[in-house]
């Protein structure tokens, strides 16, 4: 080994140092992912007795509105390391937040974090399932919207979902959208 070979190690990890410290937030297309945990909650409410068997129906519709609302807090707890649930850096609640993208019924939230590049069903599921007041949330009959937005980094990646008892306000024009 020559003895310039800890010095390239080290100069090798203070570069890979700054590149996961200033690298942009992944951009994959995490639609799969959104439509599974809205699936996971209709599970949830099924299970919960929201609907019987006969009855097919969706009990949660997807409401661009939450949706919105949810892709804001995901964005700003993937970007803000302090955030670990549902106060926004600028001291929002998902109250505003959703207030703030047009929808005027109330709301609740579940938030999930975790320390990879990737977050899958399972690993949501196990965060909120085990915790008494999301599982009362997602499993909640009265919550018939929901918004789901999910983001990943390199070594963080966060799921948002909003839900709603019914919205008042009429309907806005959403912008195009690449998934979710």
């Amino acid at each position: 080994m020559s003895r310039n070979t800890p010095m390239r190690a080290a100069a090798f990890a203070a570069a890979f140092a700054l590149l996961m410290s200033t690298a942009p937030a992944a951009s994959a297309d995490n639609k799969r992912l959104n439509d599974g945990v809205v699936a996971n909650v209709h599970t949830m409410m099924m299970n919960a007795g929201c609907a019987d068997d006969y009855d097919i129906e969706p009990m949660v519709r997807v409401n661009p509105k939450l949706r919105l609302a949810a892709q804001w807090h995901t964005d700003d707890v993937l970007n803000n390391r302090a955030l670990d649930g549902d106060i926004g850096s600028d001291g929002s609640t998902v109250t505003d937040r959703a207030r703030n993208a047009g929808y005027e019924g109330e709301v609740y939230e579940t938030v999930a974090i975790n320390p990879a590049l990737a977050i899958n069903n399972l690993d949501v599921i196990q965060q909120w399932f085990y915790r008494p007041d999301y599982h009362a949330i997602m499993s909640n009959c009265g919550n018939v919207d929901i918004g789901v937005w999910s983001a990943n980094s390199l070594d963080r990646s966060v799921v948002v979902a909003v839900y709603g008892r019914g919205d008042g306000a009429a309907p806005v024009p959403a912008a195009p959208r690449q998934f979710g």
